[in-house]
């Protein structure tokens, strides 16, 4: 299954930044919240920003978006450079970082699903793209802010992008307007994500024998 067109690849393209701004905001925001200069701000910011759609292309051996146009790291130094302004005033930087993450993820389960549909892959390997170029970001934020992981929080994480990428590769699979298909793929996330935080919903865990 391959998406083809130049009008998708510039959905995608402006899908992606918008993405990459809200991850890298995240990131600075997590990287405020333990304190950090902005030298560290700004690399937490970066590596959130494009940690998953780096290990995507690595693995898809295709060229690494951000090696070929570097926009997104200008985006994530001016957003680590301006979160400071407002984030300082926030009640809870805390609940705008995950919220912030919910928007992240699910540009990033869908767009990062389209690219490896794009590139020939198979549904089961596009959706495991989406899903890493979803997480992996964050977890490596986490990681280097000291935090537990998102993805490994109570609340469904993975399983939105799951569904988001799934989503987009029965729509493409249907031929609906791709435009039509990425934005249902990413509201349907989007809101399995921000349902999940506001009512803590969890998968049921393993019971021991």
């Amino acid at each position: 299954m391959k998406i083809n067109g130049k009008n998708m690849e510039e959905i995608l393209y402006g899908m992606g930044l918008a993405g990459m701004a809200v991850f890298a905001v995240s990131g600075a925001l997590a990287a405020m919240r333990r304190e950090l200069d902005l030298f560290g701000m700004t690399v937490v910011a970066m590596v959130t920003a494009v940690g998953g759609g780096t290990l995507r292309d690595i693995i898809l051996d295709v060229p690494v978006f951000w090696v070929q146009d570097p926009t997104v790291l200008y985006i994530a130094i001016v957003m680590a450079v301006t979160t400071p302004l407002w984030g300082r005033y926030l009640e809870s930087r805390i609940k705008v970082l995950i919220w912030a993450d919910a928007f992240g993820l699910a540009l990033f389960a869908v767009t990062g699903t389209a690219k490896a549909l794009s590139f020939g892959a198979m549904p089961i390997i596009a959706v495991t793209m989406g899903v890493m170029t979803a997480a992996a970001g964050g977890v490596i934020r986490d990681i280097l802010c000291n935090e537990i992981p998102l993805v490994l929080k109570k609340e469904l994480y993975a399983l939105p992008a799951i569904i988001g990428g799934t989503c987009l590769v029965v729509l493409q699979m249907m031929e609906l307007d791709h435009r039509l298909s990425i934005i249902v793929s990413c509201l349907l996330t989007l809101t399995i994500r921000l349902v999940a935080i506001q009512y803590s919903l969890s998968l049921p865990p393993v019971e021991k024998r």
